[in-house]
């Protein structure tokens, strides 16, 4: 390896910058020249590719979003898109590259790979924690602490008039950021996309809890079956048209602020972790970290294989919901 590309790739995610930084100075610390391809698979096509120095990445590990910017690039979709891509690879000489994203930057590396045989390694950088091969994702520690933060603070107007509070959280296809953040604030009652919602049953457990509690608390995942926070309140409306109830969409909020610690030190490891992969000539893998050892996992067994749920938290939500 003499030349390694760096991206990042579709929605961004606290700690992605720090994973730039530890993949520019690994490979300085390698003598291997470092570039960065501004706005992912974008900037590949367009040719938009810039060396890094360890100066370009100084002051960046407690940064949210990307210095490189990011895309979710839809001429790498197409094969015209693709080939001129490789063309810049070529123009380049980029022996390899680092691509810091999720299911869709890793699904296109993996058909990038198998037409033009590109070395590439991937970061995973997601905060919605559904790639399997990894302990936990890219951004994932720091969505949950955003929204934990946030339902504190809505938890608190909630009590003061005793209101049913209603917050969406990102999770099309995940809930870890819903289950897990909902045990984090003490939800009332958690919706995800793993399980189906029944309106009924919601109803029964918060007028189960309405004489004994000041304020509720319902966290649903975006990709809910039930529709998202509003249909959800709309749903209880009709049939609770006592509830005086608020919707709060935290949205885009859960993807910026300075990273956590964890998030800082992950992405620090992988991006270490994946230069060495280069320089050891794999590719068309993930790094990932399980039980504290670096993993390598194929692209194609990494992407929306999200059955690590764990279900057992589940139950632990009905429990402390009493």
């Amino acid at each position: 390896m003499k030349k390694i590309g760096v991206l990042t790739s579709g929605g961004d995610a606290p700690g992605m910058n720090a994973a730039i930084r530890a993949v520019v100075r690994t490979c300085i610390f390698k003598n291997i020249e470092v570039y960065g391809i501004c706005e992912g698979y974008n900037g590949l096509i367009e040719g938009n590719i810039n060396p890094l120095t360890s100066k370009d990445v100084s002051n960046i590990i407690q940064r949210g979003g990307t210095i490189i910017k990011s895309s979710r690039s839809q001429g790498f979709f197409t094969a015209e898109g693709r080939k001129k891509a490789f063309q810049n690879v070529q123009k380049f000489e980029l022996d390899g590259i680092v691509a810091i994203g999720g299911n869709g930057t890793f699904t296109g590396a993996n058909i990038f790979n198998q037409e033009y045989d590109v070395s590439i390694v991937g970061i995973p950088g997601t905060i919605d924690n559904d790639l399997f091969g990894t302990d936990n994702t890219i951004g994932y520690d720091t969505a949950l602490n955003t929204v934990v933060e946030a339902v504190d603070k809505i938890k608190d107007t909630a009590s003061s008039h005793n209101r049913l509070c209603i917050v969406e959280v990102m999770g099309k296809d995940a809930g870890f950021i819903a289950l897990n953040s909902g045990i984090g604030v003490g939800a009332d009652a958690i919706l995800i996309p793993e399980t189906p919602t029944y309106i009924d049953q919601l109803v029964e457990k918060l007028d189960n809890g309405r004489d004994h509690k000041s304020s509720m608390i319902v966290i649903v995942a975006e990709g809910d079956d039930a529709g998202g926070a509003y249909q959800v309140a709309n749903e209880l409306k009709e049939q609770c048209p006592n509830y005086d109830s608020r919707v709060t969409i935290l949205g885009h909020v859960q993807r910026g602020g300075s990273p956590s610690a964890l998030d800082r030190v992950l992405a620090s490891q992988m991006g270490h972790s994946a230069v060495n992969a280069l320089a050891e000539n794999k590719t068309n893998l993930m790094v990932g970290i399980i039980d504290k050892q670096i993993t390598y996992t194929p692209f194609e067994k990494c992407v929306k294989h999200n059955d690590k749920l764990n279900k057992k938290l589940l139950d632990l939500t009905e429990i402390l919901s009493y």
